[in-house]
């Protein structure tokens, strides 16, 4: 014989949402979107420029929604720095939002 769902189970039952949802509502909550978006532009440095660049790359760091790069390779620095704003763009649209709003070479 099937039991019918009490009240306080069919109440369960509309509290229910998907972990993806409960998880942006906590980042959301604590304030934390920003700083996992900032770490995300960091580890995602080599995807995102390719391997030839990550190579080269010394340091990658977010601070004040600027993203320092240092670079052991002074042409390809050079090459970046006339480039700054693709490379923030793609970084951006690899996101998905408004994460750097400058690129600084070091």
């Amino acid at each position: 014989m099937l039991k019918k769902p009490t009240s306080s189970e069919s109440s369960r039952q509309a509290d229910i949402v998907p972990l993806k949802d409960g998880i942006k509502a906590l980042l959301k909550a604590y304030r934390l979107q920003g700083k996992l978006n900032e770490v995300t532009v960091v580890s995602s440095w080599e995807r995102i420029m390719g391997k030839a660049v990550a190579l080269k790359t010394q340091e990658v760091y977010v601070s004040n929604r600027k993203l320092f790069v240092r670079l052991s390779s002074a042409p390809l620095k050079h090459e970046l720095v006339m480039a700054k704003t693709r490379v923030m763009e793609i970084i951006n649209a690899e996101i998905g939002e408004q994460v750097i709003q400058e690129v600084i070479f070091l």
